[in-house]
């Protein structure tokens, strides 16, 4: 689990480095940019449920995103008081050029890598990120807690 933070923590770093360059969203609200354009239109509840995190997170990473006009809001026809949100044309433009850069900067760290390497990798990161997405949304307490240590 080491290794996974640290190429976590690897990769925001270069994250970070880009945005040090670059005008523009927070990492983390470009980050939801992305979310949004692989999920179509949706509500900020939900967006907020699946990156399982307070809806005040999204709601202001939603506002970054709009105030640099990458994304376009709409009421909720089904209730006026939700929003519903979408990738602009803008916002397309942008995501095009960052994941170009993303890609150059994996090219460059993998690039000696084969394709059965990288294959295998990514089937196995994928198995990891599954299982333990299965643990956090279960809706049962940690079994590593007693039901008598009085959490």
């Amino acid at each position: 689990m080491r290794q996974l933070k640290l190429a976590s923590q690897l990769q925001h770093a270069w994250i970070m480095q880009l945005w040090q360059q670059e005008q523009g969203p927070h990492p983390a609200a470009a980050m939801l940019l992305s979310e949004i354009e692989r999920r179509g239109e949706s509500r900020l509840s939900e967006l907020a449920k699946h990156r399982m995190v307070d809806i005040s997170v999204i709601s202001r990473q939603v506002s970054q995103l709009a105030e640099a006009g990458l994304i376009e809001r709409r009421p909720a026809p089904e209730d006026g008081r939700a929003s519903l949100v979408k990738v602009s044309e803008e916002g397309e433009r942008r995501l095009v050029r960052w994941k170009r850069l993303h890609a150059e900067f994996l090219s460059e760290a993998f690039g000696e890598w084969d394709e059965a390497e990288l294959k295998e990798l990514t089937e196995r990161l994928g198995a990891v990120n599954a299982d333990l997405r299965a643990v956090v949304d279960q809706e049962t307490p940690c079994p590593a807690r007693s039901s008598t240590d009085g959490r």
